[in-house]
């Protein structure tokens, strides 16, 4: 009778990988965020520079998906908290000052977007555009920082792997931003896109080589030491990607062009990821295994999980379908 809850086992785990599973989530939300709402930071940036015209069509390119994209923020905070509680309260506690920053730079970023049409004064709008643009900037940054300490198990907020770091997430999502553009944007803000998109794709390749380069020879904190072939595999990659990317900007082939910012990041993330596999935070020498909640905990966890994710990524589906194409300033507006 009791059969189909055997799997709810309160001593063992269903599968033995179920832990990793978990951990493998944790950074898919991680990785996905900073992909969807990376392209809004770069457009965020790169609306510093940008034409009166050009503004609107880029704050309709991105106005009605990047709310949206913030869940994903709150799901890896949501799946991190579920699958290890601990870890989750030691990174809270350890970089407080770098998560509080970032919601601040968020919220400036949605104030900024969000109150500057609701005055026609010019220095209420410079001062709006000023927060936007601040807060697109700061945000990745921070989010850069974050990870490098967690990923080096670094205790000190401010340290120099984290501010490479940071500086990489910022250009990457520079390169997001204008690739995003590139597929939305026509005539001569496209052009505009491809030529700041070449930049951003060479700083960006340049960052991840010169990154990955000096953490497999220098481990700078307390993570696992990166192997060889972990690092050689994520230069090779970067630079088969940059070659990719190059061409498709030259030939002005937009959706090989964002695709490959894509899987830029995705090497980013996974290489953060594989790195630090057995640990899940170097800083206290946790590995998965200890820091992941009891069988039963987690696999009710699951359960939740594979009934509620493919309802999110579904939704997403639907939205960028329904807001897919070219837009221009009477396109679907922002809110």
């Amino acid at each position: 009778m009791n059969k189909p809850l055997e799997f709810l086992s309160p001593e063992a785990y269903v599968v033995e990988w179920l832990p990793l599973f978990w951990f493998a989530l944790v950074f898919f939300s991680f990785g996905t965020y900073l992909l969807l709402d990376g392209f809004d930071f770069g457009i965020g940036m790169l609306y510093a520079r940008a034409t009166p015209d050009h503004r609107e069509v880029m704050l309709a390119a991105f106005g009605p998906v990047w709310k949206a994209n913030e869940v994903w923020l709150v799901l890896f905070g949501t799946v991190l908290f579920a699958g290890f509680p601990v870890v989750y309260a030691n990174l809270l506690s350890r970089h407080y000052l770098l998560v509080f920053a970032l919601l601040a730079a968020l919220i400036c970023r949605a104030v900024g977007s969000k109150l500057r049409d609701e005055r026609d004064d010019k220095q209420w709008q410079r001062t709006c555009d000023g927060l936007f643009v601040g807060g697109s900037l700061l945000a990745p940054f921070l989010i850069g920082m974050f990870a490098a300490n967690w990923r080096f198990g670094l205790e000190s907020t401010v340290t120099v792997p984290a501010l490479a770091v940071g500086t990489l997430v910022v250009v990457l999502s520079l390169l997001l931003g204008s690739a995003f553009m590139g597929v939305k944007a026509r005539g001569e803000l496209q052009a505009r896109m491809r030529r700041q998109g070449r930049w951003a794709l060479a700083g960006t390749v340049l960052l991840i080589v010169v990154t990955v380069a000096f953490v497999a020879v220098f481990e700078p904190g307390q993570g696992p030491f990166p192997s060889t072939t972990a690092s050689l595999i994520a230069i090779s990659v970067t630079l088969l990607l940059g070659t990719v990317g190059a061409i498709a900007i030259q030939t002005r082939r937009h959706y090989v062009w964002a695709a490959v910012s894509a899987a830029i990041t995705v090497t980013v993330v996974g290489y953060l990821a594989w790195t630090m596999v057995p640990a899940v935070d170097p800083a206290a020498g946790l590995l998965i295994d200890d820091a992941v909640v009891s069988p039963l905990a987690l696999e009710l966890n699951t359960l939740f999980a594979v009934t509620i994710l493919p309802i999110v990524v579904g939704y997403f589906v639907m939205l960028y379908s329904v807001f897919s194409g070219p837009v221009d300033e009477g396109g679907y507006g922002h809110s």
